[in-house]
């Protein structure tokens, strides 16, 4: 069984997709593929196995909102 998904986050700032894409590529790669459109990521999923592509979205999943927050928190800092 292949399981598929496509998580697609969007950002208020064209900079701040690019910031967050760069800082996720790194530990995303060989487990999914990664776009960026203006201020859009895109990232795509696919597993064999459904323990591994659960443990895959939750890595995504926290380690972006891990970005949004030092996003938010530097934006906050230079107000």
């Amino acid at each position: 069984m292949k399981i598929k998904a496509e998580i697609q986050v969007e950002y208020n700032e064209n900079k701040n997709a690019k910031i967050a894409f760069k800082s996720l590529e790194v530990d995303n790669e060989g487990f999914l593929h990664s776009s960026i459109e203006n201020n859009v990521i895109d990232f795509n999923l696919s597993s064999d196995s459904l323990g591994t592509f659960l443990s895959t979205v939750d890595d995504l999943i926290f380690s972006e909102l891990t970005v949004e927050k030092i996003l938010e928190s530097n934006f906050n800092m230079t107000e």
